[in-house]
């Protein structure tokens, strides 16, 4: 099931639109942001009792 999210980039501030594949359960991975281009680590936390989720922007470098 995909959602549909906004998130702030990191890097630009922008806020942009991001898909959200929550059928494939809580998972970390890099997406590039639509404005600047440089890569943005998703964080998604999928509660898998309600399909709730939360999902964390960071760079590279935050760790």
């Amino acid at each position: 099931m995909t959602e549909f999210t906004d998130i702030a980039c990191p890097y630009c501030g922008e806020i942009i639109d991001v898909a959200v594949d929550v059928s494939a359960g809580s998972q970390t991975y890099t997406e590039d942001c639509q404005v600047c281009c440089r890569p943005i680590v998703m964080r998604l936390t999928v509660d898998e009792g309600d399909d709730s989720f939360s999902l964390s922007a960071s760079t590279e470098n935050d760790g």
